[in-house]
């Protein structure tokens, strides 16, 4: 999982950014490692997963159609759930 700061600032997001929750069907590591995979090669995202409870939280400036649709290429069954208060 990646770390919750950028470039050493020390503010974890910008004020630009939002964090967004997806529900994606993972039910294994190796599905968590997929999702992290399709998010390291899009870039400019920070994210946590909740593998338990099939959940993807995602900090970034990309709109949210980019993000699910980047979600969908681990071909789990995604769906976005909101956008969450960055705190």
């Amino acid at each position: 999982m990646c770390g919750p700061f950028g470039w050493g600032g020390s503010e974890p997001t910008s004020p630009r950014e939002k964090k967004h929750e997806f529900f994606v069907d993972m039910t294994c590591e190796g599905c968590s490692k997929a999702v992290t995979r399709v998010l390291d090669r899009l870039g400019g995202v920070q994210f946590d997963i909740d593998l338990p409870n099939k959940k993807v939280f995602i900090d970034s400036e990309h709109n949210v159609d980019t993000l699910l649709e980047t979600l969908k290429k681990t071909g789990k069954n995604t769906s976005y759930l909101g956008e969450k208060s960055a705190q």
